[in-house]
Order: C-alpha cells, then structure tokens, then sequence
C-alpha cells in the first residue's frame, strides 16, 4: 500500500435531494472532491440492507445490497419512476428509517411494475444465473419475511423455517411477482453500485469495503445455510457473538450474532467464506475486517444471556481462514480491525497475515508518551484514523473529557484547545502510517450531532447526513494541503 490518505463517509450521510444518501450524483460528486483534494480512497460502511435498529452491520443478508442505496433519479431516466412520483421524498438533516421503509418501498414497487411492462424479465434471469449461489435464497427469504409480517425466520412455522431446494422452488413458483421484485431490487443496486465503482477508479479513487465477521441470525445467509452455524437440532442458535467489557461499554457488547461452526467450515476450505470475499472482490478495492480478533479466538456467550460479561474465549480458525481468504482474492488489500485488547495470539496472527491493523487517535491520550495510538508509535504497515465510525467526533470527545486536555497540548506543543483538532489532524497526516483515513465530521469540527454511531445503544445511530455546501473549494484546498505537505496521495 502506498503512501496515501482517504475519508471515511458512509454512503447513507451523502447529501441529497431525497431522504437517504445514494450510489447517483452525489456519489460521483464526492468521488470528485475526493480527487480534486488529493486522496485517493473512499472508506464506506457496510453496504448490504438492514434490519432492526438501521446497523449495516446486522443485515438481512451478506451478499445482498441496501435497496435504500438505489438512485431514484437513475430510475427516472431509464422511465420506471417520474419527477412526480418521487416529489413525497425530500432532504432532511437525520435519515427517519420508519418514514424510509413505508415510502421508499412504494416507489421501488411502482418502478417494479414500470420495469416488467418495459420486459425486463430476461436482464432478471440473466442477473440471477450470474448469482444464484446467494440470490435466490435471498429473493425466498424475502418473500416469507413478507408472508409472516417481517417477523424473524426463527419465529416461522415449521413449513417455512426449515429451509431446502423444495422449498425454494416452491415459494419462486407460487409468488412469482415477489419474489422478482426482490430480484429486481439486487439488479438495480448491483447495476448502480459497479457503475459508481468504475467511476471512482478510473477518477483514481479506491474503494474501501467494510464486512462485519458475522452475520445477523434474521439473515438468510443462517436461514439456508444452518450447517455452517451452531445451531441445535431445532435451528435455534446454542451461543451468540460479543465481545466482552472494552472500550467501548462496562457490560461488554452482546451482538447476539450465531457463531460459526469452524470445524464444518474447515471441511471445505471455508468455501463460504472464499464465495464471500470473492464476491467483496467485485466490489470493493480494499477490505477492512470487522472484528479481526475474532479469527484468532471469539468470545462465545450462551444463548439468553442479557450481557456479554459471561462467556469464554475459544479458539478460531486463524492462519487456515486467512489464507483462504487471501487465495480466494488474490487482488484484495485487506485491513485488519484489530482494536481491543490483544493478546499476543492476535497480534502474532495479524503479522502472520501481513495484513495492516488500525490505530485510532482518540484512543491515544489515557497513558502517556507510550501509548501505542500516538503517532509517533505508528508502525508503517497500519491504517490510521482521528475516530472511526464507533468514535466520538473528536470535537465533542475534547469538549466531554477535560482531564485529557493537558497532556493533549503537551503532547501537540500547543498552547490552547482550540489548536488540539487541526493539530492532531496534521500530525496524524505526517505520521509513519501508509495509509490516512478521516471523516469528513472532524475535518469540520462537527460535534456530537454528528456522531455516526455509539455502540451497545439503539434510537439516533446510522442517521446522520451532511449538506452538500460543505464540499466547498475551501475545504478541497485544506485537504490538498494536508495531503501534499504529508507526501500523500
């Protein structure tokens, strides 16, 4: 990886006319700015759709996209929507999911209906021979989450949750119009997407992809795959996925995710996973590994535990998944989310792998000058950010913590507080790191307002947007500047 830097900005906090950020205009005007200031890399949050609580990273499936992400402007132009048919959608500061769901879903079935008497069922057919390993399974899912009022596949009764190729033709069969609707959907997102993606490269911009290591148990990914899962005889799961007490939450975090069964997976070379990566290969240029540590050993915590604190650490597939993956996508950067508390297993797996870590500077200023977040710490083989997606903005995590203040000025050979962000976002560009990553809200100094997510908590995450007048030929210049003083691109 060359000496570069980037910004992290979900797709769903773009600016735009409409309710949600999407893979149209503003994509590809952002992708300009991101030119135009010197940095040629673009990190995204999961892409795929979600579910409760709006997380992109509990989705209804991992190959999937968000339908939420399709851009209505494009689907006037191809005549399956009018401007009069998307005037109910409007900019507003904070994404309202509620209000996305009844009246997105709408639109997207009226463009459905506009597109089948315009024959678009061949492009269908041909999409779904090209991904039938995950998009059929996905389509039925989709369709009996419908026929049992969105309710989880856990809830279904025995005919629906027990999942087989009968099942599946029988369902593509007797919902038909359904179950192309979701097909539909996936055409438009995947059509959208990869158009958006050539752009940015050839506008010398990379895309950094983002996966959870686990899926959501309401996923059809468990749903038609549940030999790859520990689950019991009534596909109930037996453990789920956390992480206990750290950084972020005293009760740990309890993700409720099922967890693989590893020893199935080895059988086949962790096929599933090869299929996924590969797949990430199509679509993104790098991939950050959500939860790196959890390869090495995962914190398994019974199921109907209400916190994390209980549970034990068991051993993960580790090298044997890692070159998997990097057969599978031979291409493919990959980035290793290994914040938390390491031991000296992770941290041997991570050199093993040769993949670079994160360091987080909001982290760095709770023990002193050895503090391995500090930048002069950096080694060269890491990716580095102010605060990523889980993290205060750096403006309110000064603003809420007085006590860190003097060694901040110390450490930054400063005088007042109102130097500590520009400075920290300097000497983070100058560090050894090869590769910078910051979002746009400290760049800003937004504050709190601005935060992407607090993990553990529901209600007011995953909604935050920016208006389009922020993308000034000021703040272009300053990025330029930070970008070319620092030696990147």
């Amino acid at each position: 990886m060359k000496r570069s830097c980037g910004i992290l900005m979900p797709i769903f906090s773009l600016p735009s006319k409409y309710c949600i950020g999407s893979f149209g205009k503003e994509s590809r005007d952002f992708i300009n700015f991101l030119q135009k200031s010197g940095h040629s890399y673009w990190q995204l949050l999961p892409l795929n759709p979600t579910s409760y609580g709006d997380s992109p990273y509990q989705s209804f499936s991992a190959f999937a996209l968000n339908p939420y992400f399709i851009d209505l402007d494009g689907l006037i132009k191809l005549n399956y929507l009018t401007k009069e048919d998307v005037a109910c959608e409007q900019f507003n500061q904070y994404i309202d999911y509620g209000k996305l769901y009844i009246e997105r879903f709408k639109l997207l079935r009226k463009a459905y209906q506009n597109a089948l008497n315009m024959n678009i069922k061949p492009k269908l057919e041909k999409f779904i021979k090209k991904n039938k390993e995950w998009l059929k399974d996905y389509a039925c899912f989709m369709v009996l989450k419908g026929l049992n009022d969105g309710n989880s596949w856990q809830e279904w009764s025995d005919e629906y949750r027990y999942h087989s190729a009968e099942l599946v033709s029988k369902i593509e069969k007797n919902y038909d119009e359904e179950y192309y609707f979701w097909v539909f959907l996936q055409y438009l997102a995947f059509s959208q997407y990869l158009k958006l993606k050539s752009y940015a490269n050839k506008h010398g911009v990379y895309i950094i992809g983002d996966i959870p290591i686990y899926v959501a148990l309401d996923s059809s990914d468990v749903w038609s795959n549940p030999d790859l899962f520990k689950l019991d005889e009534n596909r109930r799961p037996t453990t789920v996925a956390g992480v206990p007490p750290d950084y972020f939450s005293a009760d740990g975090q309890l993700w409720g995710n099922p967890l693989y069964d590893y020893d199935k997976m080895s059988k086949d070379n962790y096929a599933w996973w090869r299929y996924r990566v590969k797949k990430c290969a199509e679509l993104f240029d790098s991939l950050r590994i959500d939860h790196f540590r959890g390869i090495d050993e995962y914190w398994s915590v019974k199921s109907g535990e209400k916190t994390a604190r209980v549970g034990e650490w068991l051993k993960g597939p580790g090298i044997n998944l890692i070159n998997a993956l990097k057969e599978a996508a031979p291409t493919m950067q990959f980035i290793a989310e290994d914040l938390g508390l390491l031991t000296n297993s992770v941290i041997e797996l991570k050199n093993q792998s040769g993949w670079p870590g994160m360091k987080v500077y909001e982290f760095a200023f709770d023990s002193g000058y050895s503090n391995a977040f500090l930048p002069h710490n950096y080694e060269k083989n890491c990716v580095a950010y102010i605060g990523t997606h889980d993290n205060d903005t750096i403006a309110n995590f000064i603003k809420e913590n007085p006590s860190l203040h003097g060694f901040m000025k110390e450490y930054l050979h400063i005088d007042s507080v109102d130097n500590i962000i520009d400075t920290m976002i300097g000497t983070l560009y100058r560090s050894n790191a090869d590769l910078v990553i910051v979002t746009i809200q400290d760049i800003l100094h937004q504050g709190g307002e601005a935060r992407i997510n607090t993990p553990g908590t529901l209600g007011t995450n995953w909604t935050y947007r920016l208006n389009k007048k922020v993308f000034t030929k000021s703040l272009s210049e300053h990025l330029k500047a930070l970008a070319d003083e620092s030696g990147r691109r």
